[in-house]
């Protein structure tokens, strides 16, 4: 059993993204000042301290953990995991594993950042597979989309728990009290899908206190009617990068109207700060990045291009998921339904 801490601990993998320690780092010393957190810079100390010197330490509480190596992008994960011992996103999950940190944060190779988290930190008691949860706006409020992108060959009993997680998920870090869950499926009526999809219907509609609703169609996602939407991973993912192609290429559609002529333009100006909060609802940095949820711990994966605040904002996100004791509720609801995985597992 771990110590109560002052304030949770995170360990951010300083070198991961586009950017590395010129983005990470000014966005996990911000997220130290306004959200109260301790964050370990993990990372090549030669490369992390010049950055330090031109950024604001004033109030942030943060040590430097030294890793030699990096996680490459072009790198496998398998071999990740063997060779780069002292990559700073072995480090930064060992640090949890070992107890001196609480959650990983990083915006490096994903396939890495999940692989690590799985094998050094390990999961929940109970859990078949660790799952993506990308948070994604809606016309009404953010939808938890699980799985996105870790998981993709899966079982009924996998997305059954997908769906466990995703509630716990929502309940403790988005504050819904009832979340509606659903399962993406090509209709809404019952025993559409395939028969993976149709066994994890049977598994959600037996869950212990979860509200699922039943099936939800592609176009129901954004619609702001479903709180969590399960699907396994390959799936997910090709929604997620649609997703994001999509708020991108609408924002250039959008621009390119309001700038064909002299009275588009004054439209476009007139209507200035709505576009701006458009802008602010798709933007990926709002959310920070997606959890994998299922761990002892806790591992945000990030956008490769996430900029200061999207990192500030993962980081956050961390800090939230910790003081509210969110991987109690998920254990507590993986246990609770323990039979029902047992059951789908053996037939």
């Amino acid at each position: 059993m771990r110590a109560k801490r002052e304030r949770p601990v995170i360990a951010v993998d300083a070198m991961g993204g586009d950017h590395g320690p010129s983005v990470v780092v000014p966005g996990a010393l911000e997220a130290s000042r306004r959200h109260d957190l301790h964050t370990l810079l993990v990372g090549d100390r030669a490369k992390i301290e010049p950055v330090l010197d031109d950024a604001k330490v004033d109030d942030a509480h943060f040590d430097i953990i030294h890793a030699p190596e990096t996680a490459l992008m072009n790198e496998k994960p398998s071999e990740i995991l063997r060779r780069k011992k002292n990559s700073s996103i072995q480090i930064a999950c060992r640090l949890v594993k070992e107890g001196e940190a609480d959650a990983v944060v990083s915006a490096g190779h994903s396939g890495a950042t999940v692989a690590c988290g799985m094998f050094i930190m390990g999961r929940l008691p109970g859990v078949e597979r660790p799952a993506l949860g990308a948070l994604l706006p809606t016309e009404k409020n953010p939808v938890i989309l699980i799985d996105s992108g870790a998981n993709v060959d899966c079982r009924p009993y996998h997305l059954f728990q997908f769906g466990l997680m995703g509630d716990a998920f929502a309940r403790d870090l988005l504050g819904y009290p009832s979340p509606r869950v659903a399962l993406l499926s090509i209709g809404e009526e019952e025993g559409k899908g395939n028969m993976q999809v149709k066994e994890a219907y049977e598994l959600l509609k037996l869950a212990q206190n979860l509200n699922f609703i039943g099936n939800a169609e592609g176009r129901d996602i954004f619609s702001g009617d479903v709180d969590v939407v399960v699907c396994d991973g390959f799936v997910g993912n090709i929604i997620l990068k649609m997703s994001e192609g999509l708020a991108a290429s609408l924002m250039r559609m959008i621009k390119k109207v309001f700038t064909s002529g002299v009275i588009p333009s004054l439209g476009a100006l007139l209507a200035r700060r709505a576009f701006k909060n458009f802008a602010a609802t798709i933007d990926y940095a709002e959310y920070g990045g997606a959890p994998l949820l299922g761990l002892q711990g806790l591992a945000i994966v990030c956008h490769g291009r996430s900029n200061e605040k999207a990192m500030t904002n993962a980081i956050k996100m961390s800090g939230a998921f910790i003081r509210k004791g969110a991987n109690q509720r998920m254990a507590d609801i993986i246990l609770a339904n323990e039979e029902l995985t047992r059951y789908s597992r053996s037939v």
